[in-house]
């Protein structure tokens, strides 16, 4: 069995670093599964950066491999082993700068957009946003569904790029069949995945629905129920 997970929402709250008694639980659980011959993968939206910012370098190298920026690009134990060349085009740049300032939340925090390898974040709110601005700008987007309007308007305009929902206050941006579910073509046997995003129009959408299973948790401590639960 392959277990890929999801980090930001998953293995931790959201832009949080992870929490000591989980962690110390996740890379025993890590150990355990692969003395039965499985592997633990992550399978994120961020960069390298971000994920050893909330999980350390540690568990990082633990896993026996981390796809980062929707799996555009692969590391094995800390090595880089492949990274997408993608990257996106003016005219993307434009409509998405129309789209940001047109929002009541553009000016609240900065960095709009970010460009990562094979792959853009974007939001209207921005990443810098504190975990208050956060909850609020999710509390407000799921009864007004801002960032839905903003897929379906970008989609239209570029139908050979996928945009997705991601976390609380982002949109991921890439090209078609190079999302989360890219992975999948590098394991043999079945997968198992855990995510906070597996509904119709979230980033962890296509990578769910062409697993063996899938979990779509609401936090960490769902993740760890299920984890506990799996080992009984």
């Amino acid at each position: 069995m392959n277990y890929l997970f999801d980090v930001d929402g998953t293995l931790t709250d959201a832009r949080r670093p992870i929490v000591k008694e989980f962690k110390d639980y996740f890379g025993k659980w890590i150990t355990f599964q692969r003395s039965k011959g499985n592997k633990v993968y992550l399978v994120t939206g961020s960069d390298r950066d971000k994920t050893v910012e909330q999980i350390g370098v540690d568990l990082w190298r633990h896993v026996d491999g981390a796809y980062q920026n929707c799996g555009n690009v692969y590391y094995e134990h800390g090595k880089l082993i492949r990274q997408s060349t993608w990257q996106m085009s003016v005219d993307l740049h434009y409509e998405i700068l129309a789209e940001i300032e047109k929002s009541r939340w553009y000016g609240k925090a900065d960095n709009n957009i970010e460009e990562r390898i094979g792959m853009v974040n974007i939001s209207t709110l921005g990443r810098s946003a504190s975990a208050v601005l956060r909850r609020e700008y999710y509390k407000w987007d799921n009864a007004r569904g801002e960032r839905k309007e903003i897929v379906e308007s970008l989609s239209s305009k570029f139908p050979d790029l996928d945009f997705s929902i991601g976390g609380e206050i982002s949109i991921d941006i890439y090209p078609k069949g190079m999302d989360k579910s890219q992975a999948i073509n590098d394991m043999d046997g079945a997968c198992m995945f855990f995510g906070d995003r597996c509904e119709k129009g979230g980033n962890d959408h296509c990578i769910a629905i062409n697993c063996s299973e899938y979990h779509n948790v609401s936090g960490w401590k769902e993740t760890y129920e299920i984890l506990t639960y799996l080992l009984r």
